[in-house]
């Protein structure tokens, strides 16, 4: 077995990340969330684009206002209004102010903006009653990001407030990765599908819903492969199948011990190298990788297989610690693809067997005095499926740790 952290590095230094001149697509900006960015955006903009005002209030110049308070006031007279979006249709002179308004273009000549409730108006003069300091409230034109340096950088997954950039910057589409491809095939005689009626023995294969639909959280394409039977040749047609559609295969169940040899002369047969068989992780010891050497330049075939374990809660922990961030990285996300690790406090007293590095799955909640650990209810054995319903945060104990008390610290992995 190798340890977690190893197994980590190992999966993320393996892997071939998207071609970013092969492997693009262009796409409008409604349709780039979630996705990739593949080359780096370069606006032509400054942002601000011009000196505006952070305030409603008046336009002045400084020297004009400076010494002033209550007792002895600026009077200005107020020469012009400048709403938003309307350009200024003349400068300020010594004496003069003009009525502007949040987000609203500077006049030539002003170089301040005095907020509207330090002032009084009458007519068309405003009584300046406290000094402002220079340039308070005045945006300038460049201050946030300069024309021709990098916005957004390749490797940026797109949210929203990605999406509100790029359309501040008027790029109305984007060269976005592709969608990486992920085929999830379920390996035993005792598997059937949702739609089947069970017999004594038989058991319904969740593992395939929920490697797909965690597949399709993390920005993938999940490709349903079905059932595959407990048998070396089945197995061989079905991983070779994958690899002509897929850019990753993901398997659960057939990578126990008993296992092992028959999977690797299969991965062995069609060019693939084994890389990892165990990790001491609990749960999710049996855990398999190779990749496939290339046998042309331009082979699209799958590099890599990951194999996971058959029961749920190894199968769901394992592609959360080690499936997860290398997809996100492998699908071009050059930055935050590995787990986020917060500290909290457990409510509850947290066991391990101390010999495997231990998750535990429950709910993280957040309180104005830091995350605390909720563990779910009921037994934590890798088969019981029921009580991960509703996880979204790890605790981890690592190797050696045996327990923690309830209030101790506890290292958790945030799932999103």
């Amino acid at each position: 077995m190798i340890p977690v952290a190893q197994a980590e590095a190992l999966l993320l230094k393996l892997i071939q990340p998207l071609n970013p001149n092969q492997d693009v697509e262009v796409v409008d900006l409604p349709n780039a969330v979630g996705r990739i960015l593949a080359k780096t955006v370069i606006s032509p903009l400054d942002f601000p684009h011009w000196d505006n005002s952070a305030m409603d209030g008046y336009a002045v110049r400084f020297a004009d206002v400076s010494a002033c308070d209550a007792e002895h006031p600026a009077s200005l007279r107020v020469v012009s209004d400048i709403p938003a979006g309307v350009a200024p249709d003349r400068p300020i002179a010594p004496g003069e102010a003009a009525r502007i308004f949040t987000g609203a273009m500077m006049p030539a000549g002003a170089d301040t903006v005095v907020m509207q409730e330090n002032t009084q108006r009458n007519g068309d003069r405003v009584r300046v009653l406290v000094a402002p300091t220079f340039q308070q409230f005045v945006r300038h034109q460049g201050a946030f990001h300069a024309a021709g340096a990098s916005l957004l950088p390749a490797g940026t997954r797109l949210q929203a407030p990605e999406i509100a950039v790029l359309a501040a910057a008027q790029c109305p589409s984007v060269s976005v990765y592709r969608h990486l491809r992920v085929a999830v095939l379920s390996t035993g005689d005792e598997l059937v599908t949702p739609d089947q009626p069970l017999q004594p023995g038989q058991i319904v294969d969740s593992n395939q819903y929920a490697l797909m639909a965690a597949i399709a959280q993390t920005g993938c394409i999940p490709l349903h492969l079905g059932i595959v039977p407990d048998d070396p040749e089945h197995l061989r047609t079905a991983i070779a199948q994958a690899r002509t559609q897929a850019d990753v295969i993901l398997s659960s169940g057939g990578v126990s011990v008993g296992d092992h040899d028959y999977v690797e002369q299969i991965l062995e047969s069609l060019g693939g190298t084994l890389h990892i068989r165990q990790v001491a992780v609990k749960p999710g010891k049996p855990l398999t990788v190779a990749t496939f050497s290339e046998t042309a330049p331009n082979d699209t075939a799958a590099h890599l297989y990951i194999g996971l374990p058959g029961n749920p809660a190894s199968a769901l922990v394992t592609f959360w610690r080690f499936v997860q961030p290398t997809l996100k990285k492998m699908a071009g996300q050059r930055q935050g693809f590995q787990p986020t690790f917060v500290w909290g406090r457990s409510r509850q007293s947290l066991h391990s067997q101390g010999s495997r590095e231990t998750y535990i799955w429950g709910q993280g909640i957040a309180t104005e005095d830091g995350y605390e650990f909720q563990q779910a209810g009921g037994s934590h054995s890798s088969g019981n499926l029921v009580n991960l319903a509703q996880t979204n945060t790890l605790a981890v104990l690592p190797v050696g740790q045996t327990h923690i008390q309830p209030g101790e610290s506890v290292r958790l992995m945030l799932l999103h």
